[in-house]
C-alpha cells in the first residue's frame, strides 16, 4: 500500500486552516460584522466606503436644510411683519388724506409712520444665529441704517445684490435670501423710501404728496407679498428635498448594513462545523502521535 509522505504535514496544514477558519468566524460573530477587513472581502469593502461617503453626504445636507430652513422661516416671518406695518401705514396715510384732519392730527400721523418707518428698519436688519438675513452676501453686517437729519430721512444700505443657493444632492439649486436692496430700495417698490416721505409730508402738518406717496406704499405692500411667495417656494423645496434625501439615507444604511452585517444564525452554524472539524483533527493527529502510521494502517 502507498502512503502519502505528507500526510501528517497535511493534516497539519487543515486543523491550521481549520483554527484560522474558527477565529474569523468569532470574531464575526462577536462583532457583528461579516467584513472586518479589506482583505476578507475587497469588493464588498470598496462598496461600504462608497455607501458611507454618500450617507455622509446625506446627513451633511439634512443639517444643512434644517438651519436654512430656519433661516428661511424668520425671513418669512419678518417679511410677514412688514407688510403688517406697511398696511398700518397705508390705513394712516389714506385718514391723513382724506382733509378732514387738522395740522395738529397731521403732524400725529407723521410721529406714528416714523415709528412705523423705524420698526421696518429694524426688520430689515433681522438676524438668525449671527447671520443678517437681508444683507445679501456681507451677511455679518447690519445692513440697513436710517439717517433722520435730512427731510426726507435716508436710509444707506451696507450689503450687497448676493442670492445664495444651496445645492441638494441630486443637483437642484434653491434660493436662500433675498439681497435687501431688492426688497426694500427696490426701483420697483422702494418700501423705506416710501415710508420716508411719507413722514415728510405730515411731519409740518400739510399734506405735502400724501396722495401719490400712499398709492407707492400701497404698490410696495403687493411687492414685498410677491417677494414672500419666493421664500415660502424655498420652503417648501427645501422641505422636500430634505425629506428625499432622509429617505434615501435610509435605504443607504439599510443596504450598508445588510452588506456588511453577519448573518448570525449561519455563522453560528458554520462556527459550529469548523470546531467539529478541528476536533476531528486533533484527535486524527494525536492517534497518529501514539504509535507508526503503519499501525494505524
Amino acid at each position: 500500500m502507498r502512503v502519502d509522505p505528507f500526510y501528517v504535514y497535511n493534516l497539519s496544514g487543515a486543523l491550521d486552516q481549520a483554527q484560522a477558519t474558527q477565529e474569523n468566524l468569532s470574531q464575526e460573530l462577536s462583532s457583528g460584522l461579516r467584513v472586518n477587513s479589506i482583505g476578507q472581502d475587497p469588493v464588498a469593502s470598496a462598496e461600504n466606503v462608497q455607501f458611507l461617503n454618500s450617507i455622509q453626504q446625506d446627513d451633511s445636507f439634512t443639517q444643512t436644510a434644517s438651519l436654512t430652513t430656519g433661516m428661511l422661516q424668520v425671513t418669512d416671518s419678518a417679511l410677514g411683519s412688514v407688510v403688517t406695518q406697511l398696511t398700518q401705514a397705508l390705513s394712516l396715510a389714506t385718514e391723513a388724506n382724506n382733509g378732514t384732519l387738522n395740522s395738529s392730527d397731521l403732524q400725529s400721523v407723521s410721529n406714528e409712520l416714523a415709528g412705523i418707518r423705524d420698526e421696518v428698519v429694524s426688520l430689515a436688519n433681522t438676524s438668525y444665529q449671527g447671520v443678517y438675513i437681508f444683507a445679501g452676501g456681507q451677511s455679518s453686517t447690519s445692513p440697513f441704517s436710517l439717517n433722520s437729519s435730512t427731510t426726507p430721512a435716508t436710509v444707506t444700505y451696507s450689503g450687497d445684490s448676493d442670492v445664495n443657493t444651496l445645492q441638494t444632492p441630486n443637483g437642484q439649486s434653491i434660493q436662500l435670501n433675498l439681497p435687501g436692496n431688492q426688497v426694500f430700495l427696490s426701483s420697483t417698490a422702494n418700501v423705506l423710501g416710501t415710508l420716508n416721505n411719507l413722514v415728510a409730508d405730515y411731519a409740518n402738518g400739510g399734506s405735502g404728496s400724501g396722495v401719490s406717496d400712499t398709492s407707492a406704499l400701497n404698490d410696495a405692500i403687493n411687492y414685498l407679498s410677491q417677494q414672500r411667495v419666493t421664500i415660502d417656494n424655498s420652503i417648501t423645496r427645501l422641505k422636500n428635498a430634505s425629506s428625499a434625501i432622509t429617505d434615501q439615507q435610509t435605504q443607504l444604511t439599510t443596504v450598508q448594513t445588510n452588506l456588511m452585517q453577519a448573518d448570525v444564525a449561519q455563522v453560528s452554524s458554520q462556527l459550529s462545523l469548523s470546531e467539529s472539524q478541528q476536533t476531528a483533527l486533533i484527535n486524527v493527529i494525536a492517534a497518529l502521535g501514539q504509535g507508526s502510521l503503519f499501525d494505524k494502517l
